[in-house]
């Protein structure tokens, strides 16, 4: 059957989008060419902008050999990992610096850092969210300072999260919390500053020792129609740039190893750890939990899942980590009075079914 073939107008009387962002690239196309168009026959072109290619392939080697960066001076090389994703702005700059100046080595040089970026990132682009999964987690660091703590506990608890994490709770907005998630959570417990709500049976609650003198990290098991799952909920030392100290975390990475260490002690095959780890997946302090759990984000999400600050957000330090289980979906929630978003995930508890 002959196939016919169909443009559609907007209200402007444009073509469809596709032909819209056809017409874009053979315009940029025609830019490009008529700005390198006077190039031709001027030798200059190989040496002019030799600073701007030398600072790509520095750049490139930053982005490839971040784990190398030392941190002994400032843990300059964990500040290096948390943002390391926004190097990748500074390749756009250094394209229109080397067409200002009309260098072709340094857009030959630029073809480094770009491949080296969207080695590293580029899959993030590519929306991976998968079908199923029987098990809905979130996690949300509230925010001692929440001015409206039960508006944020009924705005995370309308995600549809079976198992909810909830960080920085002060204690006199713990009933607060309570009051607002008991119709939809049944099953709930809080230790220290860390609280867990369930739809789910919880049981088998104890506090973990992370290092810090009051408690900030849990352990309980969430009895799913699919199996126990073993829930870790924990809210790691805040880290801080200065310009005396560079990036101080001493405290946070040895909070990451105690909390490692109890993650890998843990019986039950299935685990999953809900939390502010103020810290990304990139950062080498977190090895001792991230070695051995995989974020559901890297795996099934779209996009970076920055969480904080919720204003701007710059950094994924809020993470849901998984081990033997299957993540299926990842994504990031609506901002409520919390400087933090709050991430949410589904994942399949029950392995077995196809």
């Amino acid at each position: 059957m002959a196939q016919q073939a169909y443009m559609t107008d907007t209200d402007s009387g444009d073509p469809d989008p596709e032909r819209r962002e056809s017409r874009m690239r053979s315009l940029i196309r025609r830019l490009f060419v008529r700005a390198v168009s006077g190039w031709r026959g001027d030798r200059r072109i190989w040496l002019r902008g030799l600073v701007t290619a030398v600072v790509a392939l520095l750049l490139s080697a930053v982005m490839a050999g971040h784990a190398h960066i030392p941190n002994a001076i400032g843990n300059l090389g964990s500040l290096t990992e948390t943002f390391l994703p926004w190097f990748g702005l500074l390749i756009p700059l250094l394209l229109v610096i080397a067409l200002v100046r009309k260098s072709a080595t340094a857009l030959i040089a630029l073809v480094v850092p770009a491949t080296v970026w969207m080695n590293l990132f580029g899959g993030l682009f590519f929306d991976k969210t998968g079908t199923g999964g029987d098990l809905t987690v979130a996690t949300h660091n509230v925010n001692a300072d929440n001015a409206d703590p039960s508006g944020t506990a009924r705005a995370v608890a309308a995600a549809g999260a079976d198992v909810l994490a909830l960080e920085e709770l002060k204690s006199t907005a713990v009933p607060t919390y309570e009051k607002a998630l008991e119709e939809k959570y049944p099953h709930h417990e809080v230790v220290g500053t860390v609280g867990l709500w369930s739809k789910y049976p919880v049981s088998d609650v104890r506090a973990v020792d992370i290092r810090m003198g009051w408690k900030r990290a849990m352990r309980a098991t969430v009895t799913t129609p699919s199996g126990p799952v073993a829930v870790y909920v924990a809210h790691l030392p805040s880290v801080r740039v200065k310009l005396e100290a560079g990036f101080t975390a001493r405290q946070r990475d040895r909070s990451a190893a105690a909390l490692g260490a109890a993650i890998e002690h843990e019986k039950l095959p299935r685990k999953i750890l809900l939390g502010d780890l103020n810290g990304t997946m990139n950062d080498r302090a977190l090895t001792a939990i991230t070695s051995q759990m995989r974020s559901p984000q890297g795996a099934v999400g779209g996009g970076f899942g920055f969480s904080w600050p919720a204003s701007f957000p710059m950094a994924r330090i809020d993470q849901i980590l998984v081990s033997g289980l299957d993540p299926t979906a990842s994504w990031t929630l609506p901002a409520t009075g919390s400087d933090h978003l709050p991430i949410a995930a589904r994942v399949k508890v029950d392995t077995t079914a196809s």
